[in-house]
This record gives structure tokens, C-alpha cells and sequence, in this order.
């Protein structure tokens, strides 16, 4: 069997057009070759192919997984991690050049995506850290238990369904703030408050809620003060505001200040149950999930894998 400890395995995931994934590619190959990097490399083809490259690598003894990606594509890459045993995961080093629509993992250590050599850079420094996942466990249609885990943040309600239609209009409008801005008028014609009952801590919530957002990270400025390492969940729960409101929200959000909001209320905590959220979308890492059927609980999982710092 050929020995992979010391050479990356690389996932690409191209975001836009052939010609844009070329040239992307070309652009981080030559830094590649220029440091002298060993590596083998994958292109994905779609996203649902993310996955089963992510299980090659790690069955064939890769020790420096790289992803090239977004948030999306590396919540695949942990949740192939924590399939294997402990002794393979605890072998296995993550490694990340930002490429996403989002990057909002990679923002949190503020790595920017146009960045590619410094990127490289760090991958090659290897400082790694251990960092906390959250998980979502859920019954599906078919009455089988499951759980999913994730590195930034869990959302129900709004945001999810903004996000899903953001991804929608961002296939007809490639700039990304086209894609949010209509993303937003769109937004005029959805559902803005859910029934919700909740427990955070000792505090049961029951009453309509916009949005909640269970944030490992950043969670898209929902979760600012989250720290994927101390063990801990940071929760906003979003009442219902008025119009003006929503719009200063938005604001907030966007200038990093969304705790500041008179409708946002934060918690701090391990586990938050959901023992109903009617009809509210739900997304992972900026993902949509098929809704879980009834109620579902999410919890941190302290330090279990090895993420190499992206700066």
C-alpha cells in the first residue's frame, strides 16, 4: 500500500463556471508547486460527491485533508471524520483554503478566500487546534434516528428559509450581493415568526419566534461570541420585531453588532432542545436539511477534531 502520511489530499470544489474553476485551480496549483507541496487532488463534480472523496482519502491513509470549498464542504469533511474510529479521526489533520459562497467558518479565523498563498502558508505552518462540533440529533420521515454535525451553526426559521433563497437566486444572479439583496425581497413574501416551544438551560421558551440560530462559531453574525473550542454553544433567539425593526436587524447583523438588537436574546449553553418549531426550515452550515419529524436536541462535542488554523 502506497504510504500518504507525509503528501495532502485535496478536495476541489469549484464554485462557478469551468472557466473560472480552471483558472482558480491553475492559480493554486502553481502556488502548490512553487513551495513544493506533495499532494494528490480531487475535483468534485457536484456536491453530493464531496462526501465519498472525503471517505477515499481517509481510506487511503491521507494524513492533511484539504478542503477547497465552503462551509458546506467541510461540514461534509467532519461529519466522514467522525464516522471512523477515534484512533483514524485523531490522525487526520483538516485543512482549509476558503472557496465557498459563504466562508463564514473561515471568516471566524479571519481567512479571506482570495488569499490563496497565504492560505497555503498556513496549511504548511500546520498549527493545529482542536476544535468543538456541534450536533443536531433528529428523527427523519422514516422514523429512524439520526444526527448530523456541524462546525458554524445550526439555524431555524427565517434565516433558513432566507438561505435557501439565497442559493436559489444565486444560481440566476453570480454576484453574491445581487443574490442577497433579492434574496431580501423575496423575503417580504415569506413566513417571519414560527411556533416555537424551546429549552435553553433552565429557561423554556413558548411563544412565536423569528429565527433561532445554535452557533459552534460566527453563525453568519448570529452568534458573534461564539468560540469553537470552549466547549460551550452560543444560542440567538429572534423575536418577532416590527418591519423597521427587521430592517435595523438586518444593519445590525451586517455591521457585526446583531447582539445589540432589542429583539435578539442570547444564551450561552451545552444543549438546546426543540420540542416544536411548526413548519420552520432548518439548515446546517448554511445547508437546508429535510426537516426532522417532531422535536430534536442539539449539544457540543468537545474537542474532536484537528483543524489547521487557515492564517
Amino acid at each position: 500500500m502506497v504510504n500518504n502520511d507525509n503528501k495532502w489530499g485535496i478536495v476541489y470544489c469549484p464554485k462557478k463556471s469551468k472557466k473560472f474553476a480552471r483558472k482558480r485551480w491553475a492559480r493554486i496549483e502553481h502556488c502548490l508547486h512553487e513551495r513544493g507541496v506533495n499532494y494528490d487532488y480531487v475535483q468534485s463534480e457536484h456536491p453530493n460527491s464531496v462526501p465519498r472523496i472525503i471517505d477515499m482519502l481517509i481510506n487511503n491513509g491521507y494524513k492533511t485533508i484539504v478542503i477547497v470549498g465552503g462551509d458546506s464542504a467541510l461540514n461534509d469533511a467532519v461529519n466522514c471524520l467522525m464516522a471512523t474510529d477515534k484512533a483514524t479521526r485523531d490522525s487526520i489533520d483538516l485543512g482549509l483554503i476558503p472557496n465557498g459562497l459563504m466562508n463564514d467558518f473561515a471568516h471566524y479565523w479571519d481567512a479571506k478566500e482570495g488569499n490563496i498563498e497565504k492560505s497555503i502558508d498556513a496549511i504548511i505552518a500546520h498549527r493545529v487546534r482542536r476544535v468543538d462540533l456541534g450536533c443536531i440529533r433528529y428523527v427523519n420521515a422514516n422514523g429512524e434516528k439520526c444526527h448530523r454535525y456541524f462546525l458554524n451553526c445550526v439555524n431555524i426559521g427565517l434565516i433558513s428559509a432566507i438561505m435557501n433563497l439565497r442559493q436559489q437566486v444565486h444560481r440566476m444572479f453570480v454576484f453574491r450581493g445581487v443574490s442577497f439583496l433579492f434574496s431580501l425581497l423575496f423575503m417580504m413574501f415569506q413566513r417571519l415568526d414560527y411556533k416555537m416551544s424551546l429549552k435553553i438551560n433552565s429557561d423554556v421558551i413558548k411563544r412565536k419566534v423569528m429565527t433561532v440560530c445554535v452557533g459552534n462559531a460566527s453563525g453568519y453574525g448570529q452568534t458573534p461570541n461564539a468560540v469553537p473550542y470552549n466547549g460551550l454553544l452560543d444560542v440567538s433567539v429572534v423575536y418577532h420585531p416590527e418591519m423597521t425593526q427587521l430592517i435595523e436587524g438586518f444593519y445590525l447583523l451586517l455591521t457585526g453588532k446583531f447582539l445589540n438588537h432589542r429583539s435578539v436574546h442570547p444564551y450561552r449553553t451545552q444543549e438546546v432542545t426543540v420540542h416544536e418549531a411548526v413548519k420552520a426550515l432548518v439548515s446546517i452550515d448554511g445547508r437546508l436539511m429535510k426537516t426532522p419529524v417532531g422535536g430534536y436536541k442539539i449539544n457540543v462535542v468537545q474537542e474532536v477534531v484537528n483543524f489547521i488554523i487557515p492564517v
